[in-house]
């Protein structure tokens, strides 16, 4: 492995790129005919409506692969019931691409409360139910019994988040690599640019898929370790006799540190050079050499039965995720061994540049008609800026899937994608609905050491606090906004991607601009919690850092003369969250006089940190142990709504339900009609309360639009 990459555009492309950039990728035997077409190289394969864009990934993988010369054909929301859907363009000289889509296939389809979604954003008319649960291994199932031949590769947030043994929520277990059960050939993970351009050339070329398996951002299935490799044997969180005593096996230092070489176990590989085996207590005194050294994950059977290695395991993981210094990783299923490969190389600024400035048509193909899609809508004038999160919030899997380094394109090809904008999208209005990312302001901010990033082994840069070495200027954040809005036929530039308040208030010349030309009287924050101990398992700041910036805020607004809010988005029921904690953030909600719409109930997504939290009750943020502390968990369904009706103390029809709860926690003190009580002391209210739960999220008395009863309950269970 190697901490350096090829140039994403310096491969030699493919002999059909003599047949030019097709409007739209074709979706049917028609299209590739008027194509001049006798078949597609590669087919990707998709639960998402093909929407030719940048902020899909089918359009990105499928863009980026014809720039590589090949021909790319998508099969979109295929009718999974039979083969017969997936033969529509006939075999791929290559390989099928499977997806399935922008959202994992489970969460798309199901609430935080398991409950079914009636409709999905990424689908004409938002119709529900046009995309199989599951999707990655139903869908290569059918592509299987279409055409048993050709190699599958599966990728999108789905496969990369299921990666290795991961918690399901859905089913209550720890199920397999989707990679061994969609019976895939291999896994790209992350955004996949390097991996499938490289994969793709090789195949072309002729080199055989087992032979390629040393890609970054990729998972293979293998059956023995390299000889002559070293081996961190992490399979287990305790050691025996004084090897538990020498490290925390969780304080990592950067291998090849000054230090001896222990003894190590040693095991020989079909009569070939040893395989050294180091316990991962002494890895840090050892001097290894990375790309000759893999860590091994306790198997997926044990963490499948044991649900503290499934934490231990967890923190491994997440430990090894900076391209830079992570080294592979090995976990066995059955008499497989999955090889998990380093993370890839970020792209550099030009290269995310040419990535996002490939011939996209900016708009869903043709063959919907005026077929409403709302994910489009949504998307179709905004602007994605960058890629990546440092913040390391434990419930998010944007750091498991994109990385934490951050990769941002330049100003000046962000400006020329506005002005594509308002050149090509029908019925523009002049106004750009984001400029964002994973985050609105991390754009262009990282480490402002090389090597000191390339030994990093934090699982945040900003918690517990900002890192030393974080670059926070807001600079060119503050600029791109400047030059957006003053490109010519722009009238406004919104801000929606989530702002992490606490790194923004280190830049006061960056909130200043933000709140006088880029809210429209709201902005959506995410405290998540007020409580130290749920903070602390979410790895988010303290409310101190929220009252700076609302102070901050505030004062900006007044100096633009805007009447401006805050809108503050909470977690109900995250792991380590007691119901003490909420009846504390509800009063804090009272007395800040914040009425919540739209509430979020912690949703386990695989391979998240908080995940494993969920899974075991116990917190992988330090040191494990068998007999360790074990946190709080709300996993009945009853705790769940408990906590998420706390998060609206002002519905009446919460009330009942909260006075019996109040009453058993010895809280009768909160119930009756005084100033500090959350609820009041007899049944529903009519009156002034009941015209009270119409808030709209925001400080103060309600609004008269939309006030039905109907509607508001349906917000309620958005979370």
């Amino acid at each position: 492995m190697t901490s350096t990459a090829r140039d994403l555009f310096s491969w030699q492309p493919y002999w059909a790129e003599c047949f030019g950039t097709a409007p739209f990728l074709p979706m049917s035997r028609a299209e590739m005919d008027q194509l001049g077409w006798d078949s597609c190289d590669i087919i990707i394969v998709s639960g998402d409506a093909y929407i030719d864009h940048p902020s899909f990934g089918m359009a990105v993988m499928g863009r980026l692969l014809e720039a590589q010369g090949f021909r790319v054909g998508i099969i979109a929301q295929p009718d999974w019931r039979s083969s017969e859907a997936f033969t529509a363009l006939g075999p791929p000289n290559l390989f099928f691409g499977i997806t399935a889509g922008n959202m994992d296939s489970l969460i798309n389809r199901y609430t935080a409360d398991l409950r079914m979604r009636s409709d999905d954003a990424y689908t004409p008319g938002g119709e529900g139910g046009m995309r199989p649960d599951r999707s990655v291994i139903v869908y290569s199932q059918r592509c299987r019994e279409a055409y048993g031949e050709v190699p599958l590769v599966i990728g999108g947030i789905e496969a990369s988040l299921r990666r290795i043994a991961q918690y399901d929520y859905w089913s209550d277990e720890v199920r397999r690599s989707v990679l061994v059960d969609a019976n895939a050939d291999i896994l790209l993970y992350g955004n996949a640019e390097r991996a499938i351009a490289e994969l793709a050339h090789e195949m072309a070329r002729g080199t055989p898929l087992a032979e390629l398996n040393t890609i970054r951002g990729t998972v293979v299935v293998g059956r023995e370790a390299p000889a002559g490799w070293t081996e961190i044997d992490s399979t287990r969180i305790d050691w025996p006799g004084n090897i538990d005593k020498l490290d925390n096996p969780y304080d990592y230092d950067m291998p090849g540190a000054a230090g001896g070489c222990a003894p190590a176990a040693k095991a020989t590989v079909d009569g070939a050079e040893p395989l050294r085996i180091v316990p991962m207590p002494l890895q840090s005194s050892q001097r290894l050499d990375a790309e000759t050294t893999y860590v091994r994950l306790p198997s997926f059977e044990k963490v499948r039965n044991d649900a503290v290695l499934y934490a231990h395991a967890s923190r491994v993981l997440h430990q090894e995720s900076n391209p830079y210094n992570a080294r592979a990783m090995v976990q066995k299923h059955g008499v497989h061994h999955i090889w998990i490969n380093p993370p890839p190389i970020p792209l550099t600024t030009p290269e995310l540049d040419a990535v996002f400035e490939l011939p996209y048509q900016r708009r869903p193909h043709p063959s919907y008609g005026d077929a409403r899609i709302p994910a489009y809508e949504m998307i179709s004038t905004s602007v994605n800026i960058m890629r990546g999160c440092f913040g390391g919030c434990t419930f998010c899997s944007i750091t498991e899937h994109e990385g934490r380094i951050i990769q941002s394109r330049s100003q000046e090809s962000v400006l020329r994608e506005i002005e594509a904008i308002r050149d090509s999208v029908p019925g523009f209005t002049g106004t750009i609905s984001d400029l964002g990312g994973p985050t609105a302001n991390m754009y262009h901010l990282g480490c402002k050491d090389s090597e000191t990033e390339a030994s990093c082994r934090r699982l945040s840069c900003v918690y517990p606090i900002i890192c030393k070495n974080l670059e926070t200027s807001h600079r060119q954040t503050t600029e791109l906004y400047r030059k957006a809005r003053a490109v010519p036929g722009i009238k406004r530039v919104a801000i929606a991607s989530g702002l992490r308040y606490d790194l923004a208030v280190r830049d006061p010349e960056y909130v200043r601009e933000l709140v006088t030309h880029h809210v429209g009287g709201y902005l959506k924050i995410a405290p998540e919690h007020t409580e130290p101990g749920p903070l602390g398992k979410m790895m988010k700041p303290g409310m101190d850092t929220y009252d700076e910036f609302k102070v901050m805020f505030e004062r900006f607004s007044r100096e633009a003369g805007k009447k401006q809010y805050l809108i503050p988005y909470f977690i109900a029921a995250h792991p380590g969250c007691e119901d003490e904690d909420m009846v504390n953030l509800a009063l804090w909600l009272k007395r800040n006089k914040y009425r919540l719409d739209q509430v979020q109930t912690f949703y386990p997504s695989p391979m998240a940190m908080a995940t494993a939290m969920y899974h075991s009750s116990r917190d992988p943020l330090h040191k494990l142990a068998y007999k360790g502390k074990r946190i709080y968990i709300p996993r009945k369904p009853e705790q769940r709504r408990l906590q998420k009706a706390l998060l609206r103390y002002h519905d009446a029809d919460n009330w009942p339900s909260l006075r019996r709860a109040l009453l058993d926690m010895g809280r009768g003190d909160l119930i009756g009609d005084g100033p500090n009580c959350l609820v009041p002391a007899d049944g529903p209210a009519r009156g002034k309360h009941r015209q009270q739960r119409h808030g709209v999220g925001t400080k103060g008395g309600g609004t008269k639009k939309g006030r039905g009863k109907r509607g508001l309950r349906h917000a309620s269970r958005r979370g």
